[in-house]
C-alpha cells in the first residue's frame, strides 16, 4: 500500500500495514500516516481462489492485528477516519470529491477485510472488541512523552514492558454510529461512475458484518435477536430508504465502471435521499452485456456479478434483510412488503406505502435475470407478500416474457438446485390463482421455441408450453427427485388453471393423457407388487419395505386422482374450445379400463366416460354413413357435437382452487438458501470450511 504500492504481492512487507497492526497506537489525526495508508490501487478479487490468494497475503498480517489492536485501539482509529471521510464527502462537489471517495473506499476496503477475517476466525462478541478497543493509558502517555519531545515518530509499544490491556466495555456505541454511516453512503450519495465501488464496498461489508450468522454457528448457536450486529442493523430507522435504494440497484442494473476512480463530472456532489434516489433511477442504461439467450443459470450469474455487482450484491442483502427476524416486526421486510408504484396517485396505491419505485423498471430487470436463483426469489417475495406488485405483473400484456424464463428453468431441471425448481414453481402457482392470468397465457401465441427440443411446434400458445414443462417436470420428479411436495405444487399450478384451458395444442392434450397413461402404469406395477407372496415378490427392490410401497401407492393415487380432477375441469367448463382433448380421450380411452372400478376414481371417472360415450356415439354413426374418418373429419365432428353438449348432464365438483401458503418457519428454508446464495453467488468470498456445516443441507 501506499501511493507508489499496489500490487497484492507487496501487502506483507508493507510498512503502513506493518505499522498498523504492530505494537504502536495510531492516533486517527496522524494524517501523514493515514494518508500514506489509504493511497493505494488494489484488485479486487473476483472468485473465490483470487480471495483465497489474498487471504494468505494477508494473513500473517491479520493475526498481528488480533495480538495487537486491543491494545492498541488502531481498528477504532481507522473507523474514525473512515466516518470523518464519510462525513466530509456529504458537504463535497464531485470534483473536490475524487480523491475522498477513493480514500474512502479504501479505509471500508481494509475494515470489510478485518472484519470478514474476525469473523472466520473469532467470534461476535470479540468483533465488537476490535470496534470499541481504545489504547492504554501507558501508551497514551508515552505518546505523549515522546511528542513533548519533537519525536514525529508515534511511539513504539515494545517501549514499554507488558503494558495492560484496557478494559473494554462495548456497548456497541461506535459500530451503531459506523453502520449509520454506511447506510448514508448508500442512501445519499448517487451512483455515479466514480463512486460506483464505494456503493459496491458498503454493500459488500454490510453483507460480511450479517454474515456472522453464519460463523456464530461454529462457536455456539445462537439466534440472530440475540445478536448485537443484528440487532443494531435491524433497528436502524432507515430501514424505507435503505430498502429503497438497494431495490433501485437491482432494478437499474448500471454496469461496473471500466476504471475505479477515474472520472469526474461538475456539480454539487450531494442531493439528499430523494434526488439521490432519482438520479440512481435516471442513470443511463449502460450498453447491455447480460446475454439471455440460451444461457443456463450458472451463466448468468456469472455475468451478471461479474458486469454488475451493485445490482447483483444489492439483491443479496435485500433476502438476506428480509429473511432474517421474520418472527419479529422486521422493518426491512415490512418495506419491500410495503412499496408501491412510483407512476401510482396515493388514491390508486392504497394503504401505507413505504416507498415508491417504478416498478416497470424492477419488472423488466426481474424477467431479463429470473431464471438467476436470487431473482426467483425476489420475484417470489414480491408476488406472494407485495400485493400491489402482484396487480402490476397481473396487468402486463407480455407476461411471456417472465413466464418464459421460469420454464427453461424447470426444463433445464438437472441444471439447477431442488430449491430453485421448487421456487420456480411456486412462482408458477401464486401466478396461476389469478384467473386472468389463466385467460391470458392462452391468448398469447409463440412461435419456435428454440429451446423446447422435445419436439418441434411451430406455434403453440404460452399456456400450452406451460402445461408442457409442469408435466415433464412431474415426470422427471418421478424418476429422479421424489418429491410429493413438488408434485403438489405442479399439479394445483395445472388444477387452476384446468377450467381454464383453451385452444390445447394436439401435442399438449397427448400430454395430459399421457400423463396419466404413464402413473397408471406406475400404479398397476405397484399394486400387483404389493400383492404378491412375500417370498415370491421378485420385482420388489431388496430396500424396499412393504411400507414404503405402500406409501408409494398413496401417493401414486393421489397424483392420479388430481390429474382425472384436471381433466374433468377443463371438460366442465371449457369442451368446447378443447377438441384435440377430446380427440386423444377418445384415441385413448383403454387407459381409464382398469380404474372404472377404483374407489378412488369412479366418481370423477364417471365424468369423462360420460364425454367418451356422447363423442364416441356421434363417431360411429357418422362413420356408418361416411365410412373411415380422417384426423380432420373427426375433429370436425367433435366440434358439432360440442355445440350440441350440455356440461348440466356432468356431475358436478368443487371448482379447482389453489393458493400458496408458506409453512410455518419458514426461516429453517430460506436463511440456509439465502446464505448458499451469496457464497455460491456474491462477491464476497467467506472461508467455506468455515460454513460448511451450515449450508450443507442445501449444497448447490
Amino acid at each position: 500500500m501506499g501511493i507508489n504500492v499496489s500490487r497484492n504481492a507487496d501487502l506483507a512487507s508493507n510498512e503502513f500495514l506493518l505499522r498498523f497492526v504492530g505494537r504502536q497506537h495510531i492516533a486517527h489525526d496522524d494524517e501523514a500516516f493515514w494518508n500514506g495508508l489509504l493511497n493505494y490501487n488494489i484488485v479486487m478479487p473476483e472468485n473465490s481462489q483470487d480471495q483465497l490468494s489474498l487471504d494468505s497475503r494477508l494473513e500473517t498480517l491479520c493475526q498481528s492485528f488480533i495480538g495487537n489492536n486491543l491494545k492498541t485501539g488502531n481498528f477504532g482509529s481507522l473507523i474514525t477516519v473512515f466516518l470523518e471521510k464519510a462525513t466530509e464527502l456529504l458537504s463535497l462537489s464531485d470534483q473536490e470529491s475524487n480523491m475522498h471517495v477513493w480514500q474512502t473506499f479504501n479505509a471500508l476496503f481494509i475494515i470489510r477485510t478485518l472484519i470478514k477475517y474476525i469473523n472466520e476466525t473469532a467470534s461476535e462478541f470479540q468483533l465488537l472488541q476490535h470496534f470499541e478497543a481504545m489504547p492504554s493509558a501507558e501508551l497514551l502517555k508515552a505518546a505523549e512523552e515522546q511528542q513533548q519531545q519533537q519525536d514525529t515518530a508515534t511511539i513504539a509499544i515494545e517501549a514499554i514492558e507488558n503494558p495492560p490491556l484496557a478494559a473494554l466495555i462495548v456497548d456497541g456505541a461506535k459500530f451503531e454510529t459506523f453502520i449509520d454511516a454506511l447506510v448514508n453512503l448508500i442512501v445519499v450519495i448517487p451512483v455515479k461512475e466514480f463512486t460506483y465501488h464505494l456503493h459496491l464496498e458498503s454493500v459488500n461489508t454490510l453483507i460480511t458484518l450479517l454474515a456472522v450468522h453464519l460463523f456464530a454457528q461454529q462457536q455456539q448457536p445462537s439466534s440472530p435477536d440475540k445478536s448485537i450486529v443484528f440487532r443494531t442493523i435491524y433497528k436502524c430507522q432507515h430501514a424505507n430508504v435503505l430498502m429503497s435504494a438497494l431495490l433501485h440497484f437491482v432494478a437499474r442494473m448500471v454496469e461496473v465502471p471500466h476504471t475505479m476512480f477515474g472520472s469526474s463530472s461538475a456539480g454539487s456532489f450531494v442531493f439528499g435521499i430523494a434526488e439521490s434516489l432519482l438520479s440512481i433511477f435516471t442513470f443511463r442504461k449502460q450498453q447491455d452485456v447480460l446475454k439471455t439467450t440460451n444461457a443456463t443459470g450458472g451463466e448468468l450469474s456469472q455475468q451478471f456479478r461479474t458486469h454488475y455487482p451493485l445490482a447483483n450484491q444489492s439483491l443479496l442483502l435485500i433476502l438476506v434483510l428480509t429473511n432474517h427476524c421474520t418472527a419479529q416486526d422486521n422493518a426491512y421486510r415490512n418495506s419491500l412488503f410495503g412499496c408501491a408504484d412510483s407512476k401510482d396517485s396515493p388514491k390508486q396505491s392504497g394503504g401505507a406505502v413505504s416507498f415508491q419505485i417504478d416498478f416497470s423498471a424492477v419488472y423488466e430487470t426481474l424477467c431479463r435475470i429470473v431464471t438467476i436463483d436470487q431473482a426467483t426469489l425476489l420475484l417470489y417475495l414480491l408476488l406472494h407478500r407485495n400485493e400491489r406488485f402482484y396487480r402490476f405483473v397481473m396487468q402486463q400484456p407480455d407476461l411471456e416474457q417472465l413466464v418464459i424464463p421460469i420454464l427453461q428453468t424447470l426444463y433445464n431441471a438437472p441444471d439447477s438446485n431442488s430449491h430453485h425448481i421448487y421456487m420456480s414453481l411456486i412462482v408458477l402457482l401464486i401466478l396461476s390463482e389469478d384467473e386472468g392470468f389463466n385467460k391470458n397465457v392462452h391468448t398469447i401465441l409463440l412461435k419456435n421455441i428454440s429451446w423446447y427440443t422435445e419436439r418441434t411446434i411451430s406455434e403453440i400458445s404460452l399456456g400450452g408450453i406451460l402445461i408442457l414443462i409442469v408435466i415433464r417436470t412431474i415426470q422427471y420428479n418421478m424418476l429422479k427427485m421424489r418429491d410429493k411436495y413438488l408434485h403438489t405444487n405442479c399439479l394445483a399450478a395445472l388444477a387452476n388453471m384446468s377450467g381454464h384451458f383453451r385452444s390445447l395444442h394436439p401435442y399438449v392434450a397427448q400430454r395430459l393423457v399421457s400423463l396419466f397413461e404413464t402413473l397408471a402404469r406406475k400404479h398397476t406395477r405397484l399394486d400387483a407388487q404389493l400383492k404378491e407372496p412375500a417370498d415370491s415378490a421378485v420385482f420388489v427392490n431388496v430396500s424396499t419395505t412393504p411400507e414404503d410401497m405402500m406409501q408409494d401407492l398413496s401417493v401414486l393415487e393421489e397424483v392420479l386422482r388430481m390429474v382425472l380432477e384436471i381433466l374433468n375441469s377443463c371438460l366442465t367448463n371449457q369442451l368446447v374450445y378443447c377438441p384435440n382433448l377430446v380427440y386423444t380421450l377418445l384415441y385413448k380411452r383403454s387407459v381409464f379400463e382398469g380404474f372404472r372400478s377404483h374407489h378412488a376414481f369412479q366418481d370423477v371417472i364417471q365424468n369423462i366416460d360420460m364425454v367418451v360415450g356422447f363423442f364416441s356415439s356421434r363417431l360411429q354413426r357418422v362413420q356408418e354413413q361416411r365410412g373411415e374418418l380422417g384426423v380432420n373429419e373427426v375433429l370436425e365432428v367433435i366440434s358439432k357435437g360440442a355445440s350440441q353438449w350440455s356440461s348440466d348432464r356432468l356431475r358436478k365438483f368443487p371448482d379447482l382452487k389453489f393458493k400458496y401458503v408458506e409453512e410455518d418457519a419458514p426461516e429453517e428454508f430460506f436463511i440456509p438458501y439465502v446464505w448458499t446464495l451469496v457464497c455460491k453467488y456474491g462477491c464476497v468470498h467467506f472461508s467455506s470450511e468455515s460454513i460448511k456445516s451450515v449450508t450443507t443441507d442445501i449444497a448447490c
